[in-house]
């Protein structure tokens, strides 16, 4: 079994003194700051380099062929509000890497992870779970093995080639991860999933593995030959601490699974998190995540009409995030908006 391994968790060993300084900046230089942005706005002639900084939200979303970056540009539009609040959707290395990014890169406020990378930090940065909160459970992204025709279990994958996607894509990380947990020793490649299910019509490969919100569009559109199949994953103890249960229906693809039948498999939670600011000396920096998450949630509404992608439809601002706790602002909001509703009946 291939070991992941980045060169970019030794800062978490190596930099203790970055725990709360992430950006690497001063604080209170930045909190100075904060104040003139606001003596800037009560004038006739703000400085724009001042009030455009003030309220800016660094978003890191992901590759720029993943579905993470497209979930944060459309979180942008609904949330971005001029110069009281700019949120900046970031291009990053991907979503198992935003991590690294919301805790050294300077300008990150907040990252669309999946909540398995944990796993890995944990033993980086025992404290990672108090360092991160996180601010919406956005949305499952369920775990496809798909597999050829001789191909009927996982343990019948043993010592063959299964793709996982581009490194730094969701299957790429949290893939080889589930694998791992659950014995099955594969031959791991990474390359685009377009070209390995061209491989795998031919008999090159046995297995790709996909691990994004369904339905996915090859399975959907393509045709297969009878045998092609998704291979169910049990939802075992040894899953429990990041994964949820989940099931890909005929629904989701009427030309692989009969009308009436499901394949079992798991879900990896994909969070939407933030740095979990406490220190009084980086108030400014919990405001500023504090007004994003008010834009936003007061807002959900907005991602749920025509033109955003479909699964806003089922979010649900309470949904909880295994591992992890939610950013005092983001509770502060659901308690407030939940007496409001409980006084209105």
């Amino acid at each position: 079994m291939q070991k992941f391994f980045r060169p970019q968790l030794l800062l978490a060993a190596l930099a203790p003194l970055l725990l709360l300084q992430p950006s690497g900046l001063d604080a209170r230089t930045k909190g100075a700051k904060m104040n003139t942005a606001a003596s800037a706005q009560a004038t006739d002639h703000p400085d724009p380099r001042v009030t455009m900084n003030a309220w800016t939200v660094g978003l890191a979303g992901g590759l720029l062929e993943g579905a993470p970056i497209r979930l944060a540009a459309e979180i942008a539009r609904v949330a971005d509000d001029g110069d009281s609040l700019h949120v900046l959707p970031i291009v990053t290395r991907g979503a198992a890497e935003n991590v690294n990014s919301l805790l050294y890169l300077r300008g990150i406020d907040a990252a669309i992870i999946n909540a398995d990378v944990l796993d890995e930090y944990k033993r980086q940065v025992p404290d990672i779970q108090r360092r991160l909160a996180y601010l919406l459970n956005l949305f499952p992204s369920e775990l496809h093995i798909f597999v050829r025709p001789e191909i009927h279990s996982l343990t019948d994958l043993v010592g063959k080639k299964v793709n996982f996607n581009n490194q730094g894509t969701a299957a790429a990380y949290s893939g080889p991860l589930i694998f791992s947990r659950l014995g099955i020793d594969v031959q791991q490649t990474f390359i685009p999933h377009q070209v390995a299910l061209e491989q795998m019509r031919k008999g090159d490969i046995a297995a790709v593995v996909f691990i994004t919100s369904k339905p996915v569009e090859p399975f959907v559109r393509g045709r297969w030959e009878p045998g092609f199949k998704f291979l169910p994953v049990p939802y075992e103890s040894r899953l429990e601490d990041y994964y949820l249960p989940a099931s890909l229906e005929a629904s989701d693809y009427p030309g692989l699974i009969k009308e009436g039948e499901h394949v079992d498999t798991i879900a990896v939670p994909t969070a939407l998190v933030a740095y979990n600011w406490r220190n009084k000396n980086n108030t400014y920096r919990y405001e500023r995540v504090a007004r994003f998450v008010d834009h936003l949630f007061s807002r959900i509404n907005r991602l749920q009409e025509p033109g955003f992608d479909r699964k806003w439809k089922s979010i649900n601002l309470g949904a909880t995030v295994p591992g992890l706790t939610r950013f005092p602002a983001a509770q502060a909001w659901l308690d407030n908006h939940s007496r409001a509703t409980q006084a209105s009946q």
